[in-house]
């Protein structure tokens, strides 16, 4: 059975929305090359993309139109599977897009099943809570970033969830990878 993993970018607090602007993915003044490093490592473990609607439309608005893009991230964007959990979105308009309409726990499960690599979930908060309370998330990896910002949607909200820490790796950027499977 293929892995459901939860990735998100967080502030020492937990939030993980970027409503306060405090992430940048092609931020030039920082050296990120090993956190893009990682980034492409676990790109490479994964075959499938879940997202809701809202993160669907954001990304499809800005990745494809990176093309000076020293990340990867467009390149893995564009030809990755991309399932987009919408009752509203009918035509996606993106290559390798598939809407998920119906129940979320049997269409998460049926994805699980289906023979593959990782799937990756990402921002898409209230898809991610879902996900969580419905048990479904087979492993996290949290890159935490040095900045509290006192504000905003967080990862984990008035829920229980027991973890093993798999592995910790630092950045140069003062930012840490979390590696956590659910238990």
């Amino acid at each position: 059975m293929r892995k459901l993993v939860v990735t998100e970018n967080m502030t020492l607090d937990g939030v993980i929305d970027m409503t306060e602007g405090w992430f940048d993915p092609l931020a030039e003044d920082v050296d990120q090359s090993d956190i893009i490093a990682a980034n492409t490592e676990h790109q490479e473990a994964a075959d499938a993309l879940l997202v809701g609607r809202h993160t669907f439309e954001t990304f499809r608005e800005f990745w494809p139109k990176q093309t000076d893009d020293p990340t990867g991230v467009s390149d893995y964007l564009n030809a990755v599977h991309k399932y987009v959990v919408s009752s509203t979105l009918h035509d996606p308009g993106w290559q390798n897009s598939t809407v998920l309409r119906g129940p979320l726990i049997d269409k998460v499960t049926a994805l699980k099943q289906a023979s593959g690599r990782d799937i990756v979930a990402t921002g898409s908060i209230q898809l991610v809570h879902a996900l969580i309370a419905a048990n479904l998330v087979d492993e996290y990896r949290l890159f935490v970033f040095p900045l509290v910002v006192g504000r905003g949607a967080r990862l984990f909200e008035s829920v229980k969830v027991n973890m093993e820490l798999l592995e910790t790796r630092p950045f140069v950027s003062g930012a840490v990878l979390l590696r956590y499977a659910a238990q």
